[in-house]
């Protein structure tokens, strides 16, 4: 298994490059000059060239790009052209938030989705069956920032039952980390729930059919046992196919949600980035991200072995 890892791991290097190279295009072919924004309304064009020069844009766009990918090999991602902070500063002091709100949101969704798809998928054609895929259609149609003000409306304004934006630390306590997490986890997790309820249902629909499930009822074992030891585990696979790809959910809607919540998180920092036309910025957290979208779906390809010995690579 070992070697195995090893092996996936360097070939996403390659991956990695491509993505560095695509971010680094995308971000200068796009209009906009932050040399023009860095210095002011009032600036002369020879105050905008000795800026240029000083960010390197002056500089031919290959040779940019190797500085740049130069730089990240070394581990850095730059500075800031707002706040003259490394990058790699800057996403730590957000990575708290985000990786908190994301982690919340994929517990609550995992937690609830997979019984909710399992219990729809047995109870087949009844009113649980019903009321499961209500939820799912209504969870996936529903825009994250209108159910993000609609619960803090109601259970923040309401009822004063938790507080209505910012993010407390895990250093400060325990509980004032989970209330202000709360809010804004449900409303990044409801959209993502709805897609893995649906296909646990759909997933474990096949499984059910299967000669081995009725013959597991018909010797008379507890109908959880069967749903759980047997079923489910043999329609994991695409579960957790989507589990894995539905993280890329997570991420676009933290940049909604930490907006609604002002969560100082990686989302916000980006949105601010954008505004302000910090190039190293937007590019170390675009970049940052999609490292770690590629590790989850590593994780998730070398589970298919765990899962089902058959799966040879």
């Amino acid at each position: 298994m070992f070697p195995e890892i090893l092996r996936r791991l360097v070939a996403t290097i390659p991956v990695m490059g491509v993505v560095a190279i695509a971010v680094f295009a995308l971000l200068h072919v796009t209009p906009g000059d932050p040399a023009v924004i860095i210095a002011g309304d009032y600036a002369t064009s020879e105050d905008i060239a000795k800026i240029r020069a000083k960010l390197g844009l002056d500089q031919p766009f290959l040779t940019q790009v190797g500085i740049w990918l130069g730089r990240i090999v070394r581990g850095d991602l730059g500075t800031s052209i707002y706040s003259g902070l490394p990058v790699a500063t800057l996403i730590g002091q957000r990575a708290e938030a985000t990786i908190a709100l994301t982690l919340f949101a994929m517990v609550i969704s995992v937690s609830v989705a997979v019984p909710l798809g399992v219990l729809a998928a047995w109870k087949k054609g009844s009113l649980v069956d019903r009321a499961v895929m209500v939820f799912a259609v209504s969870g996936f149609s529903m825009p994250t920032f209108w159910l993000g003000f609609v619960l803090v409306y109601i259970f923040a304004v309401s009822f004063h039952w938790l507080p209505v934006q910012g993010f407390s630390p895990i250093e400060r306590g325990f509980w004032p980390f989970l209330r202000h997490l709360i809010l804004p986890a449900v409303t990044l997790s409801l959209v993502y729930m709805a897609l893995i309820a649906r296909m646990t249902r759909a997933s474990m629909l096949g499984v059910l059919n299967e000669d081995y499930i009725r013959t597991a009822f018909a010797k008379g074992l507890a109908p959880r046992w069967v749903l759980v030891r047997h079923a489910l585990k043999n329609a994991s696979l695409p579960i957790v196919t989507i589990i894995g790809i539905g993280f890329a959910l997570l991420i676009g809607g933290a940049v909604v949600t930490e907006s609604v919540f002002a969560l100082p998180g990686l989302g916000r920092l980006t949105v601010d980035a954008i505004i302000r036309r910090d190039y190293p910025v937007i590019q170390g957290v675009i970049l940052v991200v999609s490292g770690v979208y590629v590790l989850i779906n590593l994780v998730v390809d070398l589970l298919y072995v765990v899962l089902d010995p058959r799966i040879k690579y």
